[in-house]
């Protein structure tokens, strides 16, 4: 008995492993030039969970139905796709890297958030007009650039000149305070940002990555967002 379950397990391991390069074959057939990172079966018998970058997506095993959204499951009112993405925001944003955002840190540091900005966005200048109040509660802030206008407008050379600035932190207050900084030009991340932005679906700024992956758009006061943090807010 313990031989044919033994076997019966290696056989439904060698269909995942078959249905998964079907799929697999499927997707980079019709989308040449995109890197999948994973194929997961999902809880749906059939269904196959594909990460593709910051994005999930779902497809059928035989690679013929692409389905894009959120998967739920009432039973326990989870959105599981909302749960994964998460963790792949995460990993996406650890790959760019610290040294290529601006980091505003507290002496001790108690929550993480990533922000996707725009120096003439005016919630964004709000927010950062309140930074000692952040770092005073122990919320580490790392910036990266969404200039909204787009790539060459005026808010993506501010950007590019902050981050070319000797100080960056002094070069971003001063141009989120509508003061003039000098015009630079430099190897930047700001397009890799802006990519990453439209990645995660950005579509207005700021808009807040939290260290568990989930996404806050629009500002948020100190206190609201330390209280969301610390786990004392729904989330």
């Amino acid at each position: 008995m313990k031989n044919i379950l033994i076997l019966l397990a290696l056989f439904a391991i060698g269909c995942q492993a078959a249905e998964t390069d079907v799929i697999k074959q499927s997707l980079v057939k019709r989308l040449p030039n995109t890197q999948i990172d994973a194929i997961e079966e999902t809880q749906i018998p059939g269904l196959y969970e594909v990460t593709i970058g910051p994005r999930i997506y779902y497809v059928s095993k035989d690679g013929r139905f692409l389905i894009q959204g959120n998967l739920i499951d009432l039973k326990n009112s989870i959105n599981l796709t909302e749960a994964k993405l998460a963790k792949v925001r995460q990993a996406a944003l650890e790959k760019v890297g610290e040294d290529k955002m601006i980091i505003f840190a507290p002496k001790k540091v108690k929550h993480t958030i990533s922000v996707f900005t725009d120096i003439d966005c005016g919630y964004c200048r709000r927010l950062h007009s309140q930074i000692d109040q952040y770092l005073k509660r122990g919320i580490k802030v790392r910036y990266l650039f969404f200039p909204r206008a787009g790539k060459d407008s005026q808010s993506y050379n501010k950007a590019v000149s902050v981050w070319c600035a000797k100080d960056r932190n002094q070069a971003l207050t001063q141009a989120k305070q509508g003061q003039p900084i000098e015009p630079l030009k430099c190897d930047n991340p700001v397009d890799q940002h802006m990519k990453l932005a439209g990645q995660f679906g950005v579509s207005g700024t700021p808009m807040i990555v939290t260290e568990k992956g989930d996404i806050l758009p629009g500002y948020v006061p100190p206190e609201q967002l330390s209280k969301y943090l610390e786990g004392k807010l729904p989330r």
